[in-house]
């Protein structure tokens, strides 16, 4: 994928190699002079572009109209809510993602100013307590399906009454499947006559709102 990356501090640079390395292409606006020269020295992969990123030339000049995604990370809230309407509204851009800086400011990243997700560090960390505390063993490994799944991942304590137990013979959630087992670091597909042992890490795709039974069988 084409993406287009419009901020380069540490947010944007780590998100241009993470990118780069999964081999997609990316050209990413940097308007700061100290910056930008960083930016040029650690980012070999991606195309540099010196300038405004709420310039509409400058968009223009980095290929904006050719982009599968933008992402708006600079440290001004103002100033991603302005690429993202650019982005969407002016370039038709199928994909734009912009940061939140404040969280005060997260009711304004909406689809009206051309922001499909809104990225927001303080979110983010409030749903990770909040999953931490609410699901105890259980760890979100991926959300798919805005959120409605989850490909998550329990380990089977000492106690648990299944150990010894057969797969076929587990009582599971209504809407969920095992994906796979992890025993002392080796994958395992599980089988119906797989039986369960102490430690097991148990990797699954379960509706969000069945993680917690998916626990309490487990637990």
């Amino acid at each position: 994928m084409n993406i287009l990356i419009v901020g380069g501090g540490k947010v944007g640079m780590s998100l241009a190699d993470m990118l780069s390395v999964q081999g997609h292409q990316v050209t990413i606006i940097e308007m700061r002079d100290a910056v930008f020269t960083k930016m040029q020295r650690s980012i070999k992969t991606a195309q540099h572009i010196y300038g405004d990123g709420c310039n509409p030339s400058v968009l223009r000049d980095a290929g904006v109209e050719s982009m599968d995604a933008v992402v708006a990370v600079t440290g001004d809230d103002e100033d991603n809510l302005v690429v993202a309407k650019l982005a969407k509204h002016e370039y038709h851009v199928g994909r734009v993602i912009a940061r939140v800086n404040n969280p005060k400011n997260e009711w304004l990243f909406t689809s009206k100013m051309g922001v499909d997700i809104a990225i927001s560090h303080a979110a983010l960390l409030a749903r990770i307590i909040h999953e931490e505390l609410s699901m105890g063993d259980l760890v979100p490994l991926l959300k798919l399906s805005g959120g409605q799944i989850s490909l998550a991942e329990v380990t089977v304590p000492p106690e648990s009454t299944v150990i010894g137990g057969r797969v076929d013979a587990l009582k599971l959630p209504a809407e969920c499947v095992l994906a796979t087992l992890v025993r002392k670091g080796t994958l395992l597909l599980p089988r119906g006559d797989t039986t369960i042992e102490p430690g097991d890490k148990i990797i699954a795709l379960v509706k969000s709102e069945q993680q917690a039974e998916l626990v309490r069988l487990f637990g």
